[in-house]
């Protein structure tokens, strides 16, 4: 296949691109990479879901489908981030990135969650200190 000066043919796609769509590679005899930027990005998707999760990007997306495609906390936003058990790897469901940063930022704690939605209830709680540091909260 014959390519136009200042373009490369990418085997993943089998597109032919302009040298800007391409990273540089000085050990390739051409200097670029061996696949283009978009291929590169997608092959480096699919290799961080499978180290991290142990999934695949066909086992995510089905997983997303079986929610209906929004994230399973808020129920509104599209999920994107896939969330798992820090203990124990297992992968719970795939969130919107508010909901999973919320939950990171909550160190994964169901009781501290559930004092959150307590508290957006109206049910503010005030503890007792009972002695330095420990707090005793009311029944």
């Amino acid at each position: 296949m014959e390519t136009p000066e200042g373009h490369k043919f990418c085997r993943s796609c089998g597109e032919v691109k302009p040298h800007s769509e391409w990273h540089r590679n000085a050990t390739a005899s051409d200097g670029l990479s061996t696949s283009c930027k978009v291929c590169r990005a997608a092959k480096g998707r699919a290799g961080h879901l499978k180290r991290q999760y142990g999934m695949t990007e066909a086992e995510r997306d089905e997983m997303i489908a079986s929610q209906g495609g929004v994230c399973c906390v808020c129920l509104s936003a599209p999920a994107t981030q896939v969330d798992h058990c820090h203990e124990t790897g297992r992968v719970r469901g795939v969130l919107c990135f508010n909901c999973n940063s919320a939950i990171g930022k909550l160190g994964d704690d169901p009781g501290a969650a559930r004092r959150v939605a307590d508290y957006l209830e109206g049910n503010v709680w005030k503890p007792t200190l009972v002695a330095p540091g420990v707090y005793q909260l009311p029944s």
